[in-house]
């Protein structure tokens, strides 16, 4: 048997503040919505494929200290897609943490940005080479795990 992730499901606060988000961080479509009082939703994808519902079922802000989701992590092909990410995030006034694009850790070639959406979801846009001249944020431990 063998798994691979299907769809991510988050839930938002405001649906429509969350698409705009997406769509714009990462070029996802609308595939399908709702926007029925008490069952707002959104299905983003990508060429077709489904990748991320958003349900308008939450109030507050993200609670990281909580158990459950630590960060979403997305890959792309190279460090100047990473980039190209990382101006409409800062355009879109996002929280982005370490000051922009870093590596993995100590050492490492790959690397990203590391950001939250409007709900204070931790996301992270990475490539595996290019960001190796840059200085780890975080000494003895990954990047992604301490932001």
């Amino acid at each position: 048997m063998s798994f691979q992730t299907g769809h991510i499901g988050l839930n938002v606060t405001d649906v429509e503040a969350s698409k705009e988000f997406y769509r714009r961080v990462f070029g996802f479509t609308v595939a399908r919505e709702s926007e029925e009082d008490g069952r707002r939703y959104v299905f983003l994808a990508e060429n077709g494929t489904l990748k991320l519902t958003l349900w308008q079922q939450s109030e507050g802000r993200f609670a990281t200290a909580r158990p459950g989701l630590h960060h979403l992590s997305f890959q792309v092909a190279d460090l100047e897609a990473v980039r190209r990410a990382e101006r409409v995030i800062r355009e879109l006034g996002a929280v982005v943490h370490h000051g922009g694009v870093v590596p993995h850790g100590e050492g490492a070639t790959s690397g990203g940005v590391f950001f939250e959406d409007p709900d204070g979801i931790r996301l992270e846009i990475s490539a595996p080479d290019g960001a190796g001249d840059r200085p780890a944020p975080t000494t003895g431990a990954p990047t992604c795990g301490f932001f």
